[in-house]
């Protein structure tokens, strides 16, 4: 798993678990920047994306956004599916 610099990474290709598709996903939320990741939600993050695109992305993609997000924000890096009973949790 990869381990940047939280303070330094610039691409969103290198955070912990961000590949091509979510870092697209990323851009089309108006995300270019790891840094613009602080503050944000990955539930709503989700929300707008399935607006955005005009498909409902699988429910994964909010563990992705959970992880890159704490991560940013201080956490370790975790794998995605480290997220997923968190997200069930609050979902249901």
């Amino acid at each position: 798993m990869k381990n940047p610099d939280r303070a330094t990474v610039s691409k969103l290709e290198d955070l912990p678990n961000i590949g091509p598709a979510i870092a697209q996903n990323l851009r089309q939320l108006g995300i270019k920047h790891p840094q613009q990741l602080l503050g944000k939600d990955g539930y709503t993050m989700h929300e707008e994306l399935c607006k955005r695109t005009h498909k409902d992305h699988d429910p994964c993609v909010i563990d992705v956004f959970l992880a890159v997000i704490n991560f940013m924000e201080g956490g370790g890096p975790a794998p995605w599916y480290h997220f997923t009973k968190e997200r069930k949790e609050y979902l249901s």
